[in-house]
């Protein structure tokens, strides 16, 4: 009686803990009800116990299986919607413990997603045994196929993992680094015709188009460099959506920022507003919005001199060193041989690409390829295997919270370097980057760290957004 008790009293815990999900099917259905094989993407080894997650892909369901183990061993399923950030009781559900005269156990089925709430899941088995001290088990989390049947959809569904839909912006990174996820997601729309995600870019537009934390209105702030990535994703999204609206919010990014341009050093736009440093990547980021403005405003001749005019300065004020490469900024008006970033090499890449379809002069693209030449035969951008590598690898562990998005920016610009050259230079470089983080870079999630070459670190949606800029890069080029 006393063990029927406990499963009883497991049965009323469960149900108060849990959150009835309904999507094709409603939580608690029955796994000798699941359509389609069921995989086992993860499991876990544990004094003989064998732990296992058993997905479903046709239901997007899961559901935990326990073997070999003993009665009152407990097994259970624990459900996140960022990603493996967090989870607590209230996502731990269908707690099973095993009977009597058994070794094995398996819970009910539990949906992945919930697309009522546009939340994107992920699910893992926990156990705990009995007459073990420090006696709970996991898997490492894992979800379904669905939304996620190849690397590149996987890898976009796994970054949506961290979108928070009711602030519009992706948990784990700043402001200005959501500028860049919501850049890669609509290029990966664009290319694939997918719009899944879409409404992401309106409910982040609406819901942060207001004053912001930072004091400003329309996507600014007191950082030059932080308002001009917003520039560069609205432009994407009106190259997706052909909404006025997203382009006239470039525009006004654009129009704000150029108002730090003056004749300190010659020219050139400081990084903030308090006028302290010029350096390259708010000038970089510059010439490609103002060029790419000139190439979606009809009539336009200001967005093109700005464009021409920065690009002028920038290849003569000497932060392009002797070896092309951009070290990050000036100090007393010269090269202050600062960090030569990844993503200093590449945002300048777009910026003349946009400047050679602007203008048609083929001086831009042979500019930028010495600098993208530079990059690949650099040892201290390329580690021993020729994979990307940023400066700060050696000296932080984890490159801080700006660094690791770099080497996606540099992949995205390089990528759009390589396809207006008919003979592709870069393709095999960039296809070397995308096989790399893939087989060694990478969780049963479809996550992705930092060191490109392995071992996987931890994954955030800085880390995600570098892959799925190179993993969209990979695919434009093959």
């Amino acid at each position: 009686m006393e063990f029927f008790s406990k499963v009883i009293l497991l049965a009323i815990l469960s149900m108060a803990r849990s959150e009835d999900i309904c999507n094709l099917y409603c939580d608690e259905r029955d796994p000798a009800l699941a359509n389609g094989p069921i995989r086992e993407p993860v499991e876990a080894i544990t004094s003989s116990r064998r732990i296992v997650l058993r997905i479903s892909d046709q239901d997007n369901m899961g559901y935990a299986s326990i073997t070999n183990g003993q009665p009152g061993d407990e097994i259970w399923i624990d459900r996140t919607f960022n990603g493996g950030l967090t989870w607590s009781n209230e996502t731990r559900t269908g707690d099973t413990p095993i009977p009597n005269n058994s070794t094995q156990a398996s819970t009910p089925m539990f949906n992945i997603d919930d697309p009522s709430t546009n939340r994107i899941g992920a699910l893992r088995a926990c156990a705990s045994l009995t007459g073990q001290a420090n006696n709970e088990t996991c898997t490492p989390w894992a979800r379904s196929t669905v939304n996620a049947e190849n690397k590149l959809d996987a890898a976009v569904t796994a970054m949506m993992m961290y979108y928070e839909a009711w602030r519009g912006l992706w948990k784990t990174v700043g402001w200005w680094n959501g500028a860049n996820d919501m850049t890669v997601l609509i290029d990966y729309q664009i290319l694939t015709g997918s719009r899944l995600y879409e409404f992401s870019i309106n409910n982040t537009f609406e819901l942060n188009k207001g004053l912001n934390e930072f004091g400003g209105y329309n996507f600014t702030s007191d950082s030059i460099d932080d308002s001009l990535w917003w520039g560069l994703a609205w432009v994407k999204a009106y190259d997706l959506t052909k909404d006025e609206k997203y382009l006239n919010m470039a525009v006004a990014i654009a129009d704000y920022c150029y108002q730090f341009h003056d004749d300190v050093c010659g020219g050139g736009i400081w990084w903030s507003d308090r006028k302290q440093y010029k350096n390259a990547i708010p000038n970089e980021q510059y010439i490609k919005l103002s060029a790419q403005l000139h190439n979606r405003i009809p009539n336009d001749t200001k967005y093109l001199e700005q464009s021409v005019n920065l690009w002028s300065w920038f290849k003569n004020v000497g932060m392009i060193n002797q070896e092309n490469l951009i070290n990050d900024g000036l100090h007393e008006c010269r090269n202050n041989g600062g960090e030569t970033w990844t993503y200093n090499q590449g945002v300048v890449l777009g910026g003349l690409v946009e400047l050679y379809i602007g203008t048609g002069n083929m001086t831009y693209v042979d500019e930028a390829r010495k600098i993208a030449d530079a990059v690949l035969r650099s040892t201290n951008l390329n580690d021993e295997y020729g994979i990307l590598w940023e400066p700060c690898f050696e000296s932080e562990p984890d490159c801080g919270p700006n660094a690791p998005c770099f080497k996606g920016i540099f992949i995205r610009n390089l990528g759009e370097l390589d396809r207006i050259i008919p003979e592709r230079p870069y393709t095999s470089y960039i296809l070397k980057q995308a096989e790399s983080i893939y087989l060694k870079n990478r969780n049963a999630l479809d996550q992705y760290g930092l060191f490109w070459s392995g071992p996987l670190d931890f994954p955030d949606a800085s880390r995600q957004q570098s892959a799925v800029d190179t993993l969209l890069a990979a695919e434009m080029a093959a």
